[in-house]
């Protein structure tokens, strides 16, 4: 397994190069509706880095970041509140999100079907769902996941219509933009 505790350090200070200028005006999009009082779950977010983008979009929205790594999070801006625990079991009373962010965690979670769930639980009615991940239909998005099931890694990667069919029978109405090797997922409850 990738060890994520020793490696907060790391993604503090490069994990913001994986995600390109495409990724980021997908997530401004996904964001420009929000007042800025609203509350975003980032899950699996590591360092933050995709709830910095966030902020940098709308500085006034209440930002959670949860992570199974504390090794992670200490590196997390001070202005997030954070959580150490599994997109499996999330710590969070029902209806208390209005969207959740999921920056290349999502193929990281042991049971993608039971995190899901947990995300329904959580969101409000009208909220949000923004997912970035790789797409294993390609040649570098297969690359990726093959390297992440020889480190031991869940490597529950997803190729974009397929992760479709999934969220819209949990309810969600989805669209897809594709980015080469790479895609974002916007839905609505």
């Amino acid at each position: 397994m990738i060890p994520f505790n020793n490696l907060g350090f790391i993604f503090k200070h490069f994990g913001s190069i994986i995600y390109s200028k495409d990724i980021l005006e997908d997530l401004s999009l996904f964001l420009q509706d929000f007042k800025g009082c609203e509350r975003i779950l980032d899950i699996g977010a590591g360092t933050g880095v995709m709830s910095e983008f966030a902020y940098k979009c709308n500085d006034k929205l209440k930002l959670i970041a949860l992570d199974p790594s504390k090794g992670m999070l200490k590196y997390a801006p001070l202005y997030l509140e954070t959580h150490i625990a599994t997109a499996e079991d999330l710590p969070f009373e029902a209806e208390s999100f209005d969207a959740v962010l999921m920056g290349e965690s999502l193929h990281h979670f042991q049971s993608p079907e039971l995190a899901f769930k947990e995300v329904v639980r959580v969101l409000k009615k009208d909220a949000r769902l923004f997912i970035y991940d790789f797409d294993p239909s390609t040649f570098l998005g297969n690359s990726i996941y093959m390297m992440e099931k020889l480190l031991g890694e869940p490597a529950n990667f997803y190729e974009p219509y397929a992760l479709k069919k999934i969220l819209e029978a949990h309810g969600f109405c989805v669209n897809i933009t594709h980015h080469k090797w790479r895609y974002t997922l916007s839905a609505s409850l």
